[in-house]
Parts: C-alpha cells; sequence; structure tokens
C-alpha cells in the first residue's frame, strides 16, 4: 500500500446524539442513529439511514471519487442538487458507511445534539 495511502486516517463511530437535516428551513433527515465519519482536517460528516431521510432523494449527475472510500452517488435533496451523497460500494475499509446518506455541512444546517 502506498505510504500517502496508509497514512491516511478515517475513523467512525456511532453518534449517540440526535442529528437534523434542514434546506431551505424545512426538515429533511432526523435520526438518533447516524454514524460520525471523522477524516484528517475534514470536517465531521454524519452518515444517516436512508429511512431517516424523510426527503426524496433526486440522483444527480455529480459523481467524485475518493481514493480512500471509493465512487460516491451524489442526490439533489429538496431542490437542492448534489447537497447530499452515497456510497453503494464504499472500500473494504469504510464498509460501515454502505448506503448510508451524508449531507455538506457547508450546503444545509446539520444540528447534532
Amino acid at each position: 500500500m502506498p505510504a500517502a495511502r496508509s497514512a491516511h486516517h478515517i475513523e467512525t463511530h456511532p453518534e449517540e446524539c440526535r442529528v437534523r437535516v434542514r434546506i431551505g428551513g424545512h426538515t429533511v433527515a432526523d435520526t438518533q442513529r447516524a454514524l460520525a465519519l471523522t477524516e484528517g482536517s475534514l470536517p465531521t460528516r454524519w452518515y444517516l439511514p436512508r429511512d431517516h431521510i424523510s426527503a426524496e432523494l433526486e440522483p444527480s449527475d455529480h459523481r467524485t471519487t475518493c481514493p480512500f472510500k471509493g465512487e460516491a452517488t451524489h442526490f439533489a435533496v429538496g431542490g437542492e442538487d448534489a447537497v447530499a451523497w452515497s456510497y453503494e460500494e464504499p472500500i473494504e475499509q469504510v464498509s460501515e458507511i454502505r448506503d448510508l446518506v451524508a449531507f455538506y455541512n457547508e450546503r444545509v444546517e446539520i444540528q447534532v445534539g
């Protein structure tokens, strides 16, 4: 494994607090079963079960690939394009995020607690 890849550190843990996601003042997700993911200096991302998302996840043409997690499918939610994503086939080291959905903290309001 290349040194840069092996030095990259991702941690996940179940979030014990309630996590709510709002877009345009409307709650689109609410759960007490989120998975918190920390990755280096990036902000914590909360991965939520799909059945705890009340808004429709509309597939987006936007795709990204992370060398540490895999290929992400993005979604439009509440009329906002590419504000959420999911790894349907993540790499083995982060398999616990499979099919969970995360939202860009910078583009939505996320309340934890």
